[in-house]
Parts: structure tokens; sequence; C-alpha cells
């Protein structure tokens, strides 16, 4: 099994989450973060039929019921009755964790992509398949399909790096990545950005000039004073969503991903102004239907083909007691690509 740390656990931590106070008033003062993983099945219920005691599956953190309107329009990601581990339900920082609608929600692993690849599809890097391609929609668009459009990635944790790495794999002309840290964009550019830009790194509490800000002028110069077609704030701080919409081309597309603790005023004249859509991506989830492959049997096969390497954005494997210290530490900073629990019960025993 493996379960990465993502920074929604963290929020969900500081007390960012209302799924989790919630669980909280109800259940007690005990919660178990954790919403990426991968496992194998031991035990099912008695309504269970698709999934098998043995199977290597992976979850995705959003757990749609299939009964509701959302559903029913086949947008699982916002169903109105989903459970999530980690945030609505006890989540998989643990040795062995329940889930529900297993049937509908999980997929069977299939031989050659590991447990940590697949723990790196439950969020972070489905989550990106989700922002670039059918949010962003990327590769829609006749006059102006992938390989004409500028991609620009602010954030460059786990989740703006997948992003950059799905906007490589499927083409996009030019993609700019954003970040505070040096190895971070190091570690864009190995995953297929063209350009990095360092940014200066302001406090969510003071006000923060856009417009008049190095990373706006560095966008606008690579692109010769247009923007980029697709923005993507990844990493859900103020200046890095301002960045977003003030470095979106006039008619382009901004793709809110990452979790503002901390919302700004967004300048809604120039998103008038200039026609840019502002639309919101929230995770990822995926529905076992026989009618139809599903996004995430697509994304699981190109990982087995090796055209999306998911385990590239893996940083290092800890145990469950470093995994703990990996949250905390994420008040200072957030790491490079993905930290993954991988051992469970020497870890259980010691703490």
């Amino acid at each position: 099994m493996a379960t990465g740390v993502c920074r929604s656990d963290w929020h969900g931590w500081r007390g960012h989450d209302d799924d989790i106070r919630h669980y909280l008033e109800k259940h007690g003062d005990s919660f178990v973060p954790g919403h990426e993983a991968s496992g194998v099945v031991v035990e099912v219920g008695s309504e269970v039929t698709r999934i098998k005691v043995g199977d290597r599956v992976a979850i995705p953190f959003i757990l749609s019921c299939g009964n509701c309107r959302e559903c029913d329009r086949k947008r699982p990601t916002v169903c109105e009755d989903q459970n999530q581990p980690g945030f609505t339900m006890l989540g998989t920082f643990a040795e062995y964790c329940a889930l529900t609608r297993a049937d509908r929600n999980l997929k069977i692993i299939p031989e050659g992509v590991s447990f940590v690849e697949a723990a790196a599809l439950g969020c972070r890097f489905t989550t990106a398949y989700r922002a670039v391609l059918q949010q962003g929609q990327l590769c829609e668009g006749e006059d102006e399909p992938s390989h004409k459009k500028t991609v620009a990635v602010f954030g460059c944790g786990g989740l703006g790096l997948s992003c950059v790495a799905i906007a490589s794999a499927f083409g996009a002309k030019r993609i700019i990545a954003v970040d505070v840290s040096n190895n971070a964009l190091l570690k864009a550019k190995e995953l297929g950005a063209i350009d990095t830009v360092l940014s200066t790194l302001s406090t969510d509490t003071e006000d923060y000039d856009s417009q008049n800000g190095s990373v706006f002028r560095n966008i606008t110069a690579l692109t010769d004073g247009v923007g980029a077609d697709l923005t993507i704030d990844a990493g859900g701080f103020k200046q890095t969503c301002l960045d977003s919409v003030f470095c979106c081309r006039r008619g382009g597309r901004m793709v809110q991903v990452g979790l503002p603790a901390n919302p700004p005023i967004l300048p809604m004249a120039r998103v008038a102004g200039r026609e840019i859509t502002i639309i919101g991506s929230h995770g990822f989830s995926s529905v076992n239907d026989d009618r139809e492959v599903s996004a995430l049997d697509h994304i699981l096969d190109l990982v087995k083909q090796g055209k999306l390497q998911p385990n590239l954005l893996v940083d290092r494997e800890v145990s469950l007691k470093e995994g703990v210290q990996e949250l905390m530490n994420m008040n200072k900073s957030s790491p490079i690509g993905m930290v993954m629990i991988t051992t469970f019960r020497d870890s259980i025993s010691k703490m």
C-alpha cells in the first residue's frame, strides 16, 4: 500500500476544511487524514460484487454516490453526497482503511503499475488531469488545438508539477512554470516546462500588486505581450491566484485548482473586459461503468504504456511516522514533488 502526503491534508489538519469539522462534531475529537492511496483488498461487504479480496486497487479520493442529480448528469466530481477519505470519513494514514461504495469507485490496478504510481493517481495526478484536460480544455477547440496553446502553471508542488507533466504529455505548445523555489523549477523543466519564472514570496496577508509584479512582466514578455492561453493556480495562495488571472490572455481560461486559505479579491473588471473564463476544478472521480472506459482507466493504461510517469513526481518514500512530520513541515514549505508513505506496520508500533 502507499498513500501520499498532500497539502489538502495539511489544510484539513489546520482546520480549514468544513467536512472534517462536521465529522469531529459528530464523532469526537480524533481523526485520520490521508486521501490519495492504493492497497490490497482484505475484506468486502455483503453487497460488493465487483471488487474481490486480494485485488490491488487505486482509490479515487472522491467516492460518488451514483444516485444524485450530479451523478445522473455524469458529473461525479461534484456529487451531492460524495464521501472523501480523510475529509468526510477516516482516511488513509493507517495500515487499514474502510471505504464505501467500492464497486462503483475503486479501480483495479493493472499489472506493471506499482502501488506508488497508483497512489499518485489518487489525487494530485488525476486532479491535474481534470484541471488541464477537462476543465482547462487543453485539447479542445478546432482553431486552437493543444500544440498551439501556451500553459502557465503557478505553484510547482506535487499538484503543479503534475499539471506540467500532463500538459506536456498531451502536447501543449509551451509550458511556463512559476514557483518560489529554484529546485521546483528545475523539476518542472525535467517534466516538460519550456520556460520557468522564479517568483518572490509574499504572504497571504499583505497586499500584492500582480500587475506590477515580476511574474506578470516575465510572462508578458515570454508570450509577446499576449499572455497564456491557459493559466492554472496550483498553489492556492493569494499571489498565485492573482498572477493566474493577470497572466491569462484575452479570451483565455484560468483554472483554480489550488485551495486558497485566504481567498483574494479578484480583478473582475479585468476578467469581464478581457472575457477570461475562470473555472474551478475539484479533484477527480472515476466511476466503474461497463458501458464506457473511464478517465482513470485511460490514465492507468497510459501509465502502463509508459506515456505517463507519475513516479517521476515522487520525491521520496517515508514511513507513517515520518509522514506525520512531513505534514507538520508544510507549515513552512511544501515538498518538491510528492512524498509517499509506504511503510506502515513497523512505524505504527513505534508511535
